[in-house]
């Protein structure tokens, strides 16, 4: 199994590295990824990867923006209220094996 699961990884990130260079890029993104996953035929897993990923995206920036208020606060010796965690975890959908219809929720 973990050979079959190195060769598939190593047959998207390929792809991928591939259009990198062309484009004259030396470094895969995610983007990257999921288009090279479009483009090998695996458009069921490169749609919700995209959207994971969009999110993921967003979760980042409204971290960054919350620390960038934090830090900015603290530079001018102001006191800030004990910061709590807010973070949600990120979900998807798991596919059953060998019925790509059905989903269940993956928490």
């Amino acid at each position: 199994m973990q050979e079959c699961v190195s060769e598939f990884i190593s047959f998207v990130t390929g792809e991928a590295s591939d259009k990198c260079h062309k484009e004259k890029r030396k470094t895969v993104n995610g983007d990257d990824i999921c288009w090279a996953l479009a483009t090998l035929g695996f458009d069921d897993y490169a749609e919700p990867l995209k959207r994971y990923l969009h999110r993921y995206r967003e979760l980042e920036g409204e971290k960054a923006a919350h620390q960038g208020k934090a830090n900015s606060s603290e530079e001018r010796n102001e006191v800030s209220p004990p910061r709590t965690s807010t973070s949600s975890p990120l979900k998807f959908n798991v596919l059953e094996r060998g019925n790509s219809s059905l989903s269940r929720r993956f928490e």
